[in-house]
């Protein structure tokens, strides 16, 4: 067959066309299946207009708290505090509080990045401490209140384990020699791990896990960057979750790619680590989601090159196409911009079967949304140590009025106390709620 100049057009067009498709891919809308069965509807990038919409915290008015599910209770735990993000509930149900901030005021720019707080909120200088909390007589309320640890950067991640307590600081994690009931901390910390310090938004926290043999600890390190729009020499030991011995030595990288895994926890049948990862911003209203996942040994998550799954990132179109093939799937969608944080699994005896190894997550809440999303704990039911594809709220009610922007408070921390309720730190109105069957 012999080919005229009219073919060879023909040809060439449709080998363009081709071209074209397979380079924009990107921009296309998408329906993505997880490993948990759940379909997750994305959006092309830029389908929306991406927006700096801040909430406006107004506090809680006397007498009324969060909304829980018929047959639950909520009451104040602790109140007064000082930016409570986090909560570690140690074996003999001592109850630690990590008291910090992002120390920024307003709304400020700071290189491409954007930084923002509530108009109501203002952080100013972090606390620096941890809380102690115990409840001597088992009916669940705090008969005290004392500073354990003070004088800290910016703590978040805490945990115990054998005669050690460890602490996360934004730049390094330290150890303190520990006896389950210590009161307060008289022996001297040692940094027994420096961490990458600095970077976006509310980047700064460094959760801990250990292993149920107490052999590994798992540190989460949240990315400098929004989308390593400075270059990815600034993103070293970021965006990770690192292992590492008890003693900080063995240093690994465990996973890769996942921008702000601020939430990690085990799944208590399986053992496997879980993380609530929070998503890249300025893609649009519904782009893109943050997730909870398991934590694949040398798994990549996407981050900065691709999200959820392979889909690649407008903003690093071509750059590294090996490492958009390799990006995992998350489990589950857990909606963008909710800023979802905070991750417990439910191994209490208290609430229902159907709570039972399942995961409890904050979502601080949104900035980057034409409307408020997020503002509230959801819960994800497991079976057979794999999370069934739905998710459903649980606390509710933090949002006071979508229209004009305000809430009462904004949930981060959760954490399962040993009578089986469930805490949730509300930094943003200075409280920690508790739950607890009616």
């Amino acid at each position: 067959m012999k080919f005229n100049s009219i073919h060879l057009l023909v040809i060439v067009l449709l080998l363009a066309a081709c071209q074209q498709k397979k380079a924009s891919n990107f921009n296309l809308a998408d329906t993505v299946a997880n490993n948990s069965n759940q379909e997750v509807k994305l959006d092309a990038p830029y389908a929306t207009k991406a927006v700096k919409n801040f909430c406006d915290v107004i506090g809680w008015p006397k007498g009324k708290t969060p909304l829980a599910p018929v047959g639950f209770k909520v009451s104040l735990y602790a109140d007064s505090l000082t930016n409570p993000r986090n909560i570690y509930v140690a074996p003999n149900g001592d109850v630690f509080v990590a008291e910090a901030n992002a120390e920024v005021t307003g709304i400020k720019k700071i290189g491409a990045d954007i930084i923002g707080v509530s108009k109501s909120q203002n952080l100013g200088k972090s606390a620096n401490k941890i809380l102690l909390f115990k409840d001597t007589n088992g009916d669940g309320i705090p008969d005290s209140k004392t500073i354990f640890l003070a004088k800290l950067n910016q703590p978040f991640g805490i945990l115990t384990l054998g005669n050690w307590f460890y602490v996360a600081n934004t730049d390094g994690l330290l150890r303190y020699p520990y006896k389950p009931g210590d009161t307060t901390m008289s022996g001297q910390g040692v940094k027994i791990l420096s961490l990458p310090a600095g970077g976006y938004n509310n980047h700064w926290t460094r959760n801990l896990r250990a292993n149920n043999a107490g052999t590994k600890i798992y540190v989460s390190v949240g990315s400098g960057t929004n989308v390593a729009e400075h270059g990815m020499e600034v993103e070293k030991r970021r965006a990770d979750v690192l292992e590492i011995n008890p003693d900080g030595t063995g240093e690994r990288v465990y996973a890769s790619g996942l921008r702000n895994p601020a939430g990690i926890d085990f799944e208590p049948q399986t053992g496997v680590l879980y993380a609530a990862v929070n998503e890249r911003d300025n893609l649009g209203d519904n782009l893109v989601p943050d997730y909870l996942t398991s934590v694949k040994e040398d798994g990549f998550y996407g981050w900065p090159w691709a999200y959820f799954g392979q889909h690649e990132d407008p903003r690093h179109k071509n750059e590294n196409p090996e490492m958009v093939k390799k990006a995992i799937v998350p489990d589950l969608s857990l909606g963008a911009h909710t800023a979802s944080l905070g991750l417990a699994f439910y191994n209490g005896k208290t609430f229902s079967q159907h709570y039972r190894n399942g995961a409890f997550i904050g979502q601080h809440g949104s900035w980057n949304s034409s409307k408020l999303v997020g503002y509230k704990v959801i819960f994800i039911p497991f079976v057979n140590g794999k999370p069934t594809g739905k998710t459903e709220d649980f606390l509710t009610g933090f949002i006071a009025d979508p229209a004009k922007g305000k809430v009462h408070g904004r949930p981060v921390g959760v954490a399962i106390a040993k009578d089986g309720s469930l805490l949730v730190a509300d930094d943003s109105s200075n409280k920690i709620w508790r739950v607890q069957i009616n």
